[in-house]
């Protein structure tokens, strides 16, 4: 199972929100690039990074940092955040970024459909979710849609890999909403991320137990700033050392 640490994008630094919203935010570093590298020098496999200006004004914003952030480190790269459309997911790859995150897109079951057809298992829908409602365009938007039920169809179009947040822990160290990651990922039947108030190596423990329910793997943003979580500890419980 993967910990992926975090990367925010917002006016070029490296942050954190509390459940999303864009007045509470917390600048943890002016150098995102050396946050990636600080990340991949302590271990980690994988890079979760979110453009949050791309995701509220619908196109990505950060494309060439993220693009030096791709060359700088030897580990793959999962961007979201504003990718709603074509010409932009074939930008993201062109800079050899790994993984695309679509999240508003993940309504438009044609779309997901088509992006899953060309670009395979480099697409992650992101379904991000508020008491089990779907919101979307950087969290500011909630739908009628169940999350649960989105998962199903995203899953019979061709979607592999589903980024899971409960947007109401997010960034709260609250802890991760265990019982309902367990109901998405029943209702899901694919590779299941989980995200949203990881904030102790036992909220570590609960979603490594989910394994054989489908999660391959946890997101972790503030703990991991705030050290709440030591990503060498996290690790090395799930390699069982």
């Amino acid at each position: 199972m993967l910990i992926v640490p975090a990367i925010d994008l917002k006016e070029g630094r490296c942050v954190r929100l509390w459940q999303g919203k864009k007045e509470k935010q917390t600048i943890y570093s002016e150098d995102p690039l050396a946050v990636a590298r600080g990340w991949v020098e302590a271990g980690a496999q994988r890079l979760h990074v979110v453009d949050l200006d791309g995701a509220w004004q619908g196109r990505p914003r950060h494309l060439g940092l993220v693009e030096k952030m791709a060359r700088e480190v030897d580990v793959p790269l999962e961007l979201g955040g504003g990718i709603r459309d074509f010409s932009i997911l074939n930008k993201i790859f062109e800079k050899g970024i790994d993984y695309a995150i679509l999240g508003s897109c993940a309504l438009s079951l044609t779309f997901m459909e088509r992006a899953c057809r060309e670009f395979g298992s480099k697409i992650i829908a992101s379904v991000d979710a508020r008491e089990g409602h779907v919101v979307v365009e950087g969290w500011e938007k909630e739908t009628p849609i169940q999350a649960s039920h989105l998962a199903k169809d995203l899953a019979r179009v061709g979607v592999s890999t589903i980024i899971f947040t409960d947007v109401t822990r997010d960034g709260t160290l609250k802890g991760v909403n265990a019982e309902a990651v367990r109901h998405f990922v029943k209702a899901a039947s694919v590779d299941v991320i989980v995200s949203g108030g990881i904030s102790s190596l036992e909220d570590v423990k609960k979603i490594a137990k989910l394994t054989n329910l489908g999660v391959t793997g946890m997101i972790i943003g503030k703990a991991l700033y705030t050290g709440e979580i030591e990503l060498e500890e996290a690790m090395k419980f799930l390699r069982g050392d």
